[in-house]
């Protein structure tokens, strides 16, 4: 398809997009107006039904968690997908140098950089592990506490270089990483099959509300879908990064 017909194709689709939003976003209810009972349900019967205070961690990893599998394996799968695509494209060395634009050479970190990058690493991981391990206590789960601590694998690369990121945070263990969470999330559905309840039925003790182990499955499933997001965003920072490296003949490639 020449230019003209892309740019006409790209218009046509934003205006087509930019309707049906104006559609969508006429047709919403006035803010703070609340049209169902299905929130002050849930709020009523969590804690006691299932000995959680974070009633959306209920939702999601219980009364629809078959929901929040689907939503996980679509990461996973957007996941497998780039780096599919990705891998086999280049090839370039862990040592190699990164792209140089013309009259743009790459620039030293500062110590500012890298001191503050240090720093804010060790705090946002503990904080996206308190996010994934309270996430039936306290707001926040798997998904905010595994993009979190994907997110800080970044600071590792602005504190050091692209060699050092690689070493510290090879992508076999991203990938582990990531295929763990996912699996163990299927493993609790299935473990619930063989104890004669449905897939993903909560049959683990449910404890005493308000305690770190209490929810039964809830904590389980939590930590499952950490990992997995965790693992998929570091992977795709790896492989991002790859992309503006120059490959050394001759080397190995990584």
């Amino acid at each position: 398809m020449s230019a003209l017909g892309r740019t006409i194709m790209i218009w046509i689709s934003a205006v087509g997009i930019a309707i049906l939003l104006a559609r969508g976003i006429s047709g919403l209810p006035g803010f703070g107006n609340y049209p169902g009972p299905y929130g002050d349900m849930i709020n009523h019967l969590a804690p006691y039904e299932r000995q959680v205070t974070n009633a959306v961690s209920a939702v999601n990893f219980d009364y629809r968690a078959l929901d929040t599998l689907g939503e996980e394996f679509m990461l996973f799968a957007a996941v497998s997908g780039l780096v599919l695509l990705l891998r086999g494209k280049r090839g370039e060395a862990i040592s190699a140098p990164p792209l140089a634009e013309r009259d743009r050479p790459p620039k030293p970190r500062s110590a500012a950089v890298h001191w503050m990058s240090f720093g804010f690493a060790g705090a946002l991981i503990l904080f996206g592990f308190y996010m994934v391990l309270h996430g039936h206590l306290t707001p926040g789960g798997g998904f905010q506490g595994g993009a979190i601590l994907g997110t800080a694998t970044l600071l590792v690369y602005l504190a050091t270089d692209y060699s050092v990121y690689r070493k510290s945070l090879p992508k076999t263990a991203d990938e582990f990483i990531e295929s763990a969470g996912a699996a163990i999330y299927v493993l609790v559905g299935l473990a619930a099959l063989l104890q004669g309840g449905a897939f993903l039925q909560n049959v683990l003790s449910l404890g005493q509300r308000g305690q770190f182990f209490s929810g039964g499955a809830i904590p389980v499933i939590n930590f499952a879908v950490g990992l997995e997001v965790a693992g998929g965003f570091a992977l795709l920072f790896a492989e991002f990064l790859e992309e503006t490296r120059e490959e050394k003949p001759g080397e190995k490639k990584g």
